[in-house]
């Protein structure tokens, strides 16, 4: 990303590859009271509550180490993967072992363990301040969301720690916060710092927003909690902005609002669903309003109705403005985007809109929303699911699957959830591509087609059927 100054700087992950670093922000505390007023006490009771808040906080906060696989370099199907190993954070949110973290810190891990904090509570004569390490615990994936990149795993433990989730709608510019984690691998790791802004989006279509924080956030952080000054959640560190590869004072963490949908759908069912009305809905701004004669300077305008969308058969038009949803202003585009994401599907909502000067009442329909086809990398493994002679990683269409996927024209066939890193652009698979049949004969399943592809010789071409988004073509390439 680059600036006006010149300067490089690069958005990164902080969860690849814990310490008390608050007294440059009590300092700045203290030097704002009058001289003669920084009595010892008021700086000792400073210093008891961060401890008394960071001795809550940090047994519920545990280090991650994920092993799997990455995309590789090369044209052989051995560089089409390649192992890796990372480490971040996470933090407990229930007694019987669920743990929210960032979907990158175990993204095509193989294997995931947790490092849980050693108990708080040390036994009598025990007195070093070297503790003891606490139990390594194997980690089941529950579910991941690629567009807020959080993930929920499972630990087969009980009575375990655990914080809960503030209001992020109540976090505040200025606003003291801590970050725990274990950056660069240290664990049980804390810093200080204030909430910079309150709703940070990076780019004007990211359908994410983020609280940005100057607390220190390095690689590992990623996943650990960013939490208020009375130990609850308000947001899980996710990434950073930075021109060195290391802190810089722009930290971003998802809201806990966010993350506390996102958990609670993925422990029911296992992924998010997330509900719209059929709308592209943008901002008001000064000049869009000047020209279109708004009345307003801010606020949601319908540029686009989907057709045949509850949007449509509602009566909305181009060019409405959304007043409210449910009685609740909508201040921007991003708010209604939100709002809506929550709502369970099948429900309905009212939307408040002026059109032409009147305020008319919209009764309309909640769906689901069409997910990118990149969901479907969550999906697989490279054990279960590579096919190195085509270079992509497919899955079976079972019903489950079915349900994520608009209607098909044939019922049998392989989904393509990944392709290959050398796949050439406009030429081989696309991730939502069904293979219905390879060289004229169909394709009935997974392990059908890797027998199919077997009986090819290594170099010699193959033609495959292919269904991609409702149209049918031919997909031809050579065997690897």
């Amino acid at each position: 990303m680059s600036h006006g100054s010149g300067a490089t700087v690069s958005l990164r992950r902080v969860g690849r590859p814990a310490v008390v670093a608050g007294s440059l922000a009590a300092a700045l505390l203290l030097a704002a009271r009058p001289a003669g007023a920084q009595s010892p006490g008021a700086l000792a009771g400073l210093s008891d509550s961060l401890e008394a808040m960071a001795g809550r906080v940090g047994p519920a906060v545990v280090q991650i180490f994920s092993e799997g696989w990455t995309a590789g370099a090369g044209y052989s199907p051995e560089s089409l993967l390649e192992r890796e190993q990372s480490t971040g954070s996470g933090v407990v949110l229930s007694a019987d072992g669920y743990i929210v973290t960032n979907r990158h810190v175990v993204a095509g891990a193989r294997r995931v363990r947790v490092l849980i904090p050693p108990p708080p509570d040390r036994p009598e004569g025990r007195r070093s301040i070297l503790r003891e390490r606490g139990p390594l615990l194997g980690a089941q994936i529950v579910g991941t969301d690629e567009e807020t990149d959080l993930a929920v795993l499972k630990v087969p433990a009980t009575d375990l720690p655990f914080l809960k989730f503030a209001d992020s709608d109540r976090v505040r510019q200025g606003q003291i916060v801590f970050a725990f984690g274990s950056p660069l691998g240290l664990p049980n790791s804390v810093s200080m710092g204030i909430v910079s802004s309150t709703a940070r989006q990076l780019g004007p279509d990211d359908p994410m927003i983020y609280i940005q924080t100057d607390a220190p956030i390095n690689p590992g952080n990623s996943g650990g909690p960013l939490v208020d000054a009375q130990g609850e959640v308000v947001g899980i560190n996710t990434l950073i902005f930075t021109q060195s590869g290391g802190s810089e004072g722009l930290g971003f963490a998802a809201p806990s609002n966010i993350v506390a949908s996102v958990v609670r759908q993925i422990r029911e069912s296992g992924r998010v669903r997330r509900g719209e009305i059929g709308v592209h809905a943008q901002t008001v701004t000064p000049g869009l309003s000047k020209a279109l004669g708004l009345g307003r300077s801010w606020g949601v305008i319908v540029g686009d109705v989907r057709p045949d969308s509850p949007a449509e058969r509602a009566g909305l038009r181009v060019g409405d403005v959304i007043a409210s949803l449910d009685g609740k202003t909508m201040e921007n585009a991003r708010q209604l985007d939100v709002n809506l994401y929550g709502r369970p599907v099948g429900t309905r909502v009212t939307l408040g809109v002026e059109r032409d000067g009147d305020l008319k009442t919209f009764d309309v329909e909640v769906v689901e929303r069409k997910e990118s086809a990149l969901r479907f990398t969550d999906l697989v493994t490279p054990e279960r699911n590579l096919i190195p002679e085509l270079g992509i990683l497919a899955l079976d269409l079972d019903p489950e699957i079915r349900k994520l996927l608009p209607v098909l024209r044939q019922r049998t066939g392989v989904l393509v959830a990944a392709r290959a890193v050398d796949a050439l652009p406009g030429d081989g698979f696309l991730p939502g591509d069904v293979v219905h049949a390879l060289n004229g004969r169909p394709v009935q399943s997974l392990e059908a087609l890797r027998q199919e592809i077997r009986s090819v010789p290594a170099g010699e071409p193959v033609a495959l059927h292919v269904e991609r988004a409702g149209r049918m073509l031919y997909v031809s390439l050579h065997r690897r």
